[in-house]
């Protein structure tokens, strides 16, 4: 099942990131509680790492600390070497655009072959300037 985080307005879609599966999702979390909070779940980033990954929203307050959460995530993954795509459409997705990931950052794409911090930061952001909440579907 796939998971989609998306920013309504009314009945209109504004902005949304297709991620990938909810294992992919989940692979990205755990790598930043492993490598980046030491094992200790949600004691540097609790605004991404403890929220449901289930049907859920995070708010448009939370959306101003989730930024700023991916944004430190973002420069640390970028000084740590390449992790493996952990899933086949990744792989296919990167070799179909030539991407070849220098490190953990780019590591981590979304359906589209985008880095997905960079999408999700950048998400996160227009739904706090939008006083909007981001939605899981």
């Amino acid at each position: 099942m796939g998971l989609y985080l998306c920013v309504f307005e009314d009945e209109e879609e504004l902005e949304g990131v297709e991620v990938g599966s909810y294992a992919d999702f989940g692979e990205l979390r755990d790598y930043v509680t492993r490598e980046l909070e030491g094992g200790k779940q949600g004691s540097r980033f609790p605004t991404l790492i403890l929220h449901s990954d289930g049907d859920g929203e995070w708010s448009a307050a939370e959306c101003q600390t989730l930024r700023d959460e991916l944004t430190t995530i973002a420069t640390e993954l970028s000084a740590r070497p390449v992790v493996a795509f952990n899933s086949e459409w990744q792989r296919n997705v990167a070799k179909s655009i030539g991407l070849v990931p220098k490190n953990a950052f780019e590591s981590f794409i979304d359906v589209d072959g985008e880095f997905l911090l960079e999408r999700l930061r950048w998400l996160a952001d227009f739904a706090y300037r939008q006083q909007l909440p981001i939605l899981f579907q």
